[in-house]
């Protein structure tokens, strides 16, 4: 019922008015055993720019910025509303196979998270004289719930299981801030962000910049933090992702809905996948997850243009990238969720929609979007331009 309410008041919010989207709708052909099913999806995407925990957004519920970000995708599609059949907020698989089955033909999916207004809480039906106060957010978003077991101790068990130092960890985490820095300093995510406007006693301002990348970070600076999960860990606060908050909202279409309108599409689906892992790794959750996905689209490996994997921390993206054989050169071209952040309900898709806009800045034409998932899961999807 309270997931209900929420998207009843996100779609109200955003009939009524608008995180990191495109410009264009995405062109989308699912496959299967290779082969075109003969659905077409295009998607207009977006995302709001990232805001630290507590930071610019944190005043906002995320009801307010999944309604900036689908009033502005539906907008820049130029679709009103009323037309639109579903709003799927949390996974966009769901609607790319309502398109795919018939049971919609205009969609919109995304993410939104608020982690600065996840509250703390007290168990007061017990009658125990002693209750514990209750972090949400580390308990329901940052905790496995099988193994009771925080995400960062899985990163060091992929760091322990990979053979991945420390070193090569800030390395990768130096790395990440300095192609954020360098790709905002060059304007590289100006089309894919929406400016959120946030009311203050004074005025109102125009949040349209990630206010999470630390400029000038240095692998001789990462070095000096201690690490924060285990005895003798390699994780830190500083090749870790941040807490953070977001959202981000895609519009997909059958193929029928884009010649009726004569949109124009950016992208288009190829394959998508989901695939389970031991919880205590999660983080590899995007090695089988990218397998399978390139399996269905019928794609090796290298004839992928980029890829967009996310980091939930350097152990763990260094882990994927061995594991899948990649060259790191191909992926995450404009730095990843260490320096940009980490917003954990709206990262799928922010990830989706800057893997868009850096194959359409680079003149690539295949891509490979995929996530880990605490719980012990990948999700990947496999994109086109068009």
């Amino acid at each position: 019922m309270q997931l209900l309410k929420i998207r009843k008041q996100v779609w109200r919010l955003a009939s009524g008015v608008a995180i990191r989207e495109s410009k264009f709708p995405i062109f989308g052909i699912n496959h299967q055993q290779g082969q075109e099913s003969g659905e077409k999806i295009p998607i207009g995407t977006l995302y709001e720019c990232v805001s630290n925990f507590l930071g610019t957004l944190s005043s906002l519920s995320a009801a307010d910025l999944g309604a900036v970000a689908i009033k502005e995708v539906l907008n820049r599609a130029g679709v009103p509303p009323a037309d639109v059949d579903e709003v799927i907020l949390g996974q966009a698989l769901t609607a790319g196979r309502a398109i795919r089955c018939g049971d919609a033909s205009v969609v919109v999916a995304g993410g939104e998270e608020c982690m600065s207004k996840s509250p703390h809480v007290l168990h007061l039906r017990s009658e125990s004289r002693w209750r514990a106060n209750v972090d949400t957010m580390l308990c329901d978003g940052l905790t496995d719930a099988i193994y009771d077991m925080h995400m960062g101790v899985t990163a060091e068990n992929l760091a322990k299981e990979f053979e991945i130092s420390r070193e090569e960890q800030d390395a990768f985490a130096a790395k990440s801030q300095q192609l954020a820095e360098e790709s905002q300093k060059k304007g590289y995510f100006v089309d894919e962000i929406v400016a959120v406007p946030v009311p203050s006693r004074k005025e109102t301002i125009n949040f349209d910049k990630d206010e999470y990348p630390k400029h000038g970070t240095t692998v001789e600076g990462l070095a000096k933090l201690k690490a924060c999960f285990i005895k003798d860990g390699t994780v830190t606060p500083g090749n870790a992702s941040g807490i953070n908050d977001s959202a981000a909202a895609v519009l997909l279409m059958s193929g029928a809905e884009v010649q009726k309108r004569g949109a124009k599409p950016l992208a288009r689906i190829v394959a998508f996948s989901q695939t389970g892992i031991c919880p205590k790794v999660m983080g590899a959750g995007p090695i089988t997850a990218v397998t399978k996905v390139l399996e269905k689209a019928g794609w090796k490996l290298d004839e992928v243009d980029l890829f967009e994997l996310n980091e939930a921390f350097a152990a763990q993206a260094l882990a994927v990238n061995k594991g899948l054989g990649v060259n790191p050169e191909r992926v995450n071209v404009g730095g990843g969720a260490i320096a940009l952040g980490h917003p954990i309900g709206a990262s799928g898709c922010r990830v989706l929609v800057t893997l868009l806009y850096a194959l359409k800045r680079t003149g690539g034409k295949r891509g490979v979007a995929s996530l880990c998932v605490g719980g012990g899961m990948g999700v990947a999807m496999a994109v086109e331009i068009v």
